[in-house]
């Protein structure tokens, strides 16, 4: 009998085993149409950036009446437009290498879909249209066994689908983590489906890391989708989560892993989304203020009254400024709904500014715990790069202890501009232990919001500032607008002034500087 009770243990044992294996499974969600966009745009691209763009309805409101099996749905809502965009990340580690040469392991996020995008430095984010495209790998249509074609610069075709293969997923996902994590962008109106998928920490073995997406400081409703293991839910090695999200301000923010955030963030898990606004889609010679007027019919952006205090964005004071066509070269974008045409601008780039301790790093390839208490930052990065590599545009390549040099340190931190030209910084400090200073000399700063919220005071006035310097704290962001009308021509440095952030480790030259050429 007590034979058998063993047997008996064993078979459940086993059981209970299989079932937790089998649970936990790749799966990629990106659906084609929804309730609040039954309709599929279709596929566009901005000749000047490469984001995705969607045709139809632009800011004006449209009436709806959704088809739910071929059949009226008993639902009339208004829709401000927006499109599905869809983006694949995984989370495991990999390694970087810094401007001095030294190469350091670190925790990441790194890209399932948009390889391509991601690599030229753009946001990986796509129209569901396009990332619901096959996955085109040329050596496994040829028959062939070799590296995935992502390593492969003879075959840059096919790479932008999302991957729904888990022996692709592991392949592509398995020590290919990004600093920063790979960037994503969205319009106001659109719904975001963002799949994350844990391949694991080939490095680490011995860890059973969980791991999650935190939009910081983003105006999320539904705490299941928040990310923050307490009140949601964290993705076990082997297993995927798909977030949904609804964007409703425009702006710009950060994510992370909110795992032992400490950790995971020191260790590279971090990285920037940032939210385009309906202004972008105002249609030709409309006002922009009437435009702006047009938000007033969504509970979720209008302001009653005009001196709401919860209103992120008040109406100007003064009704100016007309609407442009969207797709067209040279189109006006705006960082914000100003409905004054006030935060226009013709260039981005996200700059996203870290800080790493090479010694926290080495540890967390060996074993734990880290001392944390111990922290201190040696390197100083701008979107993963130190100077000189933040004067490099194209993807800094990283070889892995497997032999294959991936792309670690994709989104470049230069920019190039011509007279007259407005240029916008959406400046993020993802850094653990430091404020971070970034100075800018011979092309002033205009500072037009912080914390993805227009510097405007409730009676409608600009509070914008010009500046040489900023200062941003861990978690925080800033907007800032470059003019260079009347600009001479030549190289200017956006640097900082803490002299000890102007290193890479043990030189003392280098950190946290950067190029910008104007021609």
């Amino acid at each position: 009998m007590k034979k058998l009770c063993q047997i008996c243990l064993s078979v459940l044992l086993i059981g209970f085993t299989a079932g937790a294996v089998s649970a936990q499974s790749f799966r990629v969600q990106c659906p084609t149409a929804t309730t609040l966009h039954p309709t599929a745009p279709s596929s566009q691209v901005d000749p000047l950036s490469g984001d995705p763009l969607f045709n139809g309805m632009f800011a004006i409101p449209a009436t709806i009446t959704p088809q739910i099996g071929g059949k009226p749905f008993p639902l009339t809502y208004l829709s401000n437009g927006g499109a599905i965009k869809c983006q694949e990340i995984s989370g495991g580690d990999g390694f970087m290498t810094e401007a001095d040469g030294h190469q350091t392991f670190i925790f990441g996020f790194g890209p399932l879909s948009g390889l391509d995008l991601i690599q030229s430095g753009q946001p990986g984010t796509q129209l569901a249209a396009d990332f619901n495209k096959p996955y085109n790998n040329p050596f496994l249509d040829l028959g062939m066994t070799k590296p995935d074609p992502m390593y492969n610069p003879g075959f840059p075709i096919g790479l932008n689908g999302g991957i729904s293969d888990p022996g692709e997923m592991m392949n592509i996902g398995v020590l290919n983590a990004n600093i920063p994590a790979p960037l994503m962008a969205i319009d106001e109106d659109d719904e975001f489906f963002l799949t994350l998928s844990n391949v694991g920490m080939i490095m680490r073995p011995d860890l059973f890391e969980q791991h999650t997406v935190h939009f910081h400081g983003y105006p999320n409703a539904s705490s299941f989708y928040d990310g923050v293991p307490d009140a949601s839910v964290a993705i076990n090695i082997g297993g995927s989560f798909t977030y949904y999200y609804l964007a409703p301000d425009a702006g710009t923010y950060f994510w992370h892993c909110h795992i032992t955030p400490p950790e995971h963030l020191q260790m590279g898990m971090v990285g920037q989304l940032y939210v385009r606004p309906r202004q972008n889609r105002v249609p030709s010679n409309t006002p922009l203020y009437t435009a702006f007027q047009w938000q007033q019919n969504d509970l979720r952006t209008a302001c009653f009254p005009k001196n709401d205090i919860l209103c992120a964005t008040p109406p100007p004071i003064k009704p100016v400024g007309t609407g442009h066509i969207q797709g067209e070269p040279g189109y006006t974008k705006y960082a914000y709904n100003d409905g004054d045409g006030s935060t226009r601008y013709d260039v981005e780039l996200p700059l996203q500014i870290h800080g790493f301790d090479p010694n926290f790093h080495f540890v967390g390839m060996t074993f734990n715990p880290e001392g944390f208490s111990d922290m201190k930052d040696k390197y100083f990065l701008l979107n993963g790069r130190s100077y000189p590599d933040t004067a490099q545009p194209t993807a800094q390549q990283t070889a892995a202890s497997d032999g294959i040099s991936r792309p670690s340190q994709p989104l470049p931190a230069t920019l190039t501009l011509t007279q007259g030209q407005r240029a916008l910084l959406r400046i993020s400090d993802l850094d653990v232990t430091e404020y971070q200073t970034l100075a800018s000399l011979g092309i002033p700063m205009q500072v037009i919001a912080i914390n993805a919220r227009l510097l405007r005071d409730q009676a409608g006035n600009n509070l914008y500032y010009n500046t040489n310097s900023i200062t941003l704290a861990g978690g925080e962001s800033l907007d800032v607008i470059l003019d260079t009308t009347g600009v001479a021509k030549g190289t200017y440095f956006l640097y900082t002034p803490q002299l000890d952030h102007l290193s890479n480790d043990a030189e003392n030259f280098g950190g946290l500087m950067t190029e910008i050429v104007v021609q």
